[in-house]
């Protein structure tokens, strides 16, 4: 593959990631990244560009778990990533079975510990100094404790592995990409930015996150082949976070504290949850509420999007989703936290598939394009490792099983929304 060019268009996690796993494999390769914000622009539109993310195995899938597991192995032992991550512990106040799920997971992985158990809510309670003795446990039997799971610093880390990857010899390049160009086969080969500068690779990835949907009927349009369009494989959504700052008192009673996480029945909503303290003592929560922004495209059609502004009106946050941040407060921490003001408040958008799996695959319309995207909010703590199984789907090395489960082509029958966690 050394004679191949790749282009990577968005350098989030699955971009950046990419781009690193492919200079780092191939030395001698042309690797451009390419993305709308510049390495260090002091705010970015990608849902990895972030003050702090949950890193964890703790999922009721196996597959997911297994690999969360490889990407935390590298999040503890390798200095790039070790110097971003903390293992504070986590804490899931769960309404299902999950507790016991993963602790079998983790068993049926070989990877078993003494550190992560499930405790009845009473019990629980006492965990931590009492941080959670106020949180909400209606309708919960047991919490799940794994002091291996933790956080790390995302502004940071992604701006690092970006650096990482230049050093390396990975291009970067901070345009806006107007359109892709194909050759007389309908063959992608690279894109065009919004000054006509021409920009060529054999290999085109789109790691576009929750642009990814609209940027594809753009797509659509200029070709005149719908079957350009994401359809209902993807779906761009937002959820809304909020930083708290504490007083230096404060601070010292919450400095040992894990992750908590909010595991809601469905009808209620998604999780919500908390972070540990940032540098600057700052308390970070996440909403239950994941919505969705649907416009009419030049189309016609109905698309979920980030708003228009470039910076998709990340910080214009209105007074119904800050108070589902401050019922993120309430369910974790009870009269605690009553007097705490949350004053920062973020958007953060992500694209979705509808059974939360990633899209690590070829795009069926064009030879040579490719997506590697998704998260669906679960997908930052894959940070060390989701490039590599891209260069493994770019080389046709992908394990079938995942490469069923990322593919563009699914079967209608398993793309089911299911709840991964």
């Amino acid at each position: 593959m050394t004679s191949n060019s790749y282009i990577i268009v968005g350098a989030g996690v699955f971009g950046t990631s990419t781009a690193l796993h492919l200079i780092k494999k191939y030395p001698g390769a042309s690797v451009t990244l390419v993305d709308r914000n510049s390495p260090d622009d002091a705010h970015r539109v990608a849902a990895s560009w972030d003050w702090n993310k949950v890193v964890r195995a703790d999922y009721r899938d196996p597959v997911y778990c297994g690999l969360a597991l490889e990407a935390q192995d590298v999040w503890r032992a390798d200095p790039l990533w070790r110097a971003f991550y903390s293992e504070s512990g986590i804490y899931w106040i769960s309404r299902s079975a999950f507790a016991q799920e993963v602790v079998d997971n983790y068993a049926s992985l070989g990877r078993a510990r003494e550190e992560l158990y499930s405790l009845p809510v009473a019990e629980a309670r006492k965990m931590y100094g009492g941080l959670f003795d106020e949180a909400d446990y209606a309708g919960v039997e047991n919490v799940l404790v794994n002091r291996t799971s933790g956080w790390a610093d995302a502004k940071g880390a992604l701006k690092a592995v970006t650096e990482r990857a230049m050093e390396l010899g990975v291009r970067f390049v901070s345009e806006e990409v107007k359109e892709l160009v194909f050759d007389g086969e309908g063959g992608c080969g690279g894109f065009l930015t919004g000054d006509g500068e021409r920009h060529v690779a054999t290999h085109t990835i789109l790691s576009t996150g929750a642009f990814t949907a609209k940027f594809l009927d753009g797509v659509a349009v200029a070709t005149g082949r719908e079957e350009f369009l994401a359809g209902r494989r993807i779906t761009a959504a937002g959820v809304t976070t909020g930083l708290a700052q504490l007083d230096d008192a404060t601070a010292k009673v919450f400095e040992q504290m894990p992750v908590c996480i909010q595991e809601n029945p469905p009808e209620r909503g998604s999780s919500n949850g908390t972070l540990p303290l940032t540098e600057d003592k700052k308390l970070k929560w996440w909403g239950q509420t994941i919505f969705q922004n649907t416009q009419t495209m030049p189309s016609g059609r109905q698309i979920s999007a980030p708003p228009s502004p470039t910076d998709y009106a990340q910080w214009s946050v209105s007074d119904a989703l800050k108070k589902d941040v401050e019922l993120a407060n309430r369910n974790t921490f009870g009269k605690i936290g009553a007097s705490w003001e949350i004053n920062e408040h973020r958007i953060c958008w992500d694209a979705f598939t509808p059974s939360e799996d990633f899209l690590i695959t070829p795009h069926s319309a064009s030879k040579g394009l490719y997506l590697a995207t998704c998260g669906s909010f679960h997908g930052w703590k894959f940070f060390p490792t989701i490039g590599s199984y891209v260069v493994q789907m770019l080389e046709g090395t992908l394990e079938p099983g995942l490469l069923k489960r990322w593919s563009w082509d699914r079967d209608d029958d398993d793309c089911v929304y299911v709840r991964r966690t």
